[in-house]
């Protein structure tokens, strides 16, 4: 094997291996949450370590709040109607004479509860699995350019496909072309190496 042709096997085989991270990083991010009926957010600070450390990919679904129990990780409004949100775990419920649900939340890594309970409409889901770390690149770069940091990485990974497929289309055409080509010296070795 040449080592033109080592580079050809190499060069795919990385190619192989980016798209199939891309590809898991978007089925556990994008496609199953989706499928499932579920959000994706980011932990952001260190309240939840250590099972759940900055950069955490959190997947919640909603779940009917007479089935949350202590124990279940919940992501939910600060303050009903606004996009801030938390990830805490449940520590205890209560019911007002009303029959209204109420859920006391603490960080896995904090001392105390969180001083304000969380009423039903404030929550978002109940996590249906995390991600530990797979969220770190969004921590470190600000919002206003992520969106176009991800555009400019699928633009490359597009291209580097393009390039790749224009390469192995070349190669077909010249093997087309010189069917009965003549084995160089140093090529002939290695193929009675191989044998």
């Amino acid at each position: 094997m040449s080592l033109r042709s080592v580079r050809t096997v190499a060069g795919r085989a990385f190619a192989l291996l980016v798209a199939g991270l891309v590809l898991v990083v978007l089925a556990l991010t994008v496609v199953i949450p989706r499928l499932g009926g579920a959000q994706t957010y980011t932990i952001l600070t260190g309240s939840m370590r250590p099972g759940m450390p900055p950069g955490t990919v959190v997947v919640v679904k909603s779940r009917p709040v007479d089935k949350i129990k202590v124990g279940d990780v919940i992501t939910y409004q600060l303050r009903s109607g606004e996009a801030v949100v938390v990830t805490h775990r449940v520590v205890s419920t209560a019911v007002a004479l009303n029959g209204t649900k109420s859920f006391t939340t603490q960080g896995d890594a904090n001392n105390a509860a969180d001083r304000l309970t969380v009423r039903p409409e404030q929550i978002r889901g109940v996590r249906w699995y995390a991600v530990p770390y797979l969220g770190l690149p969004s921590l470190w770069i600000g919002a206003d350019i992520r969106q176009i940091v991800v555009s400019g990485a699928v633009a490359v990974l597009l291209g580097y496909a393009l390039v790749a497929f224009a390469g192995a289309v070349r190669d077909k055409r010249r093997e087309q072309k010189n069917p009965g080509r003549t084995v160089p010296a140093d090529e002939r070795e290695l193929e009675e190496v191989q044998v």
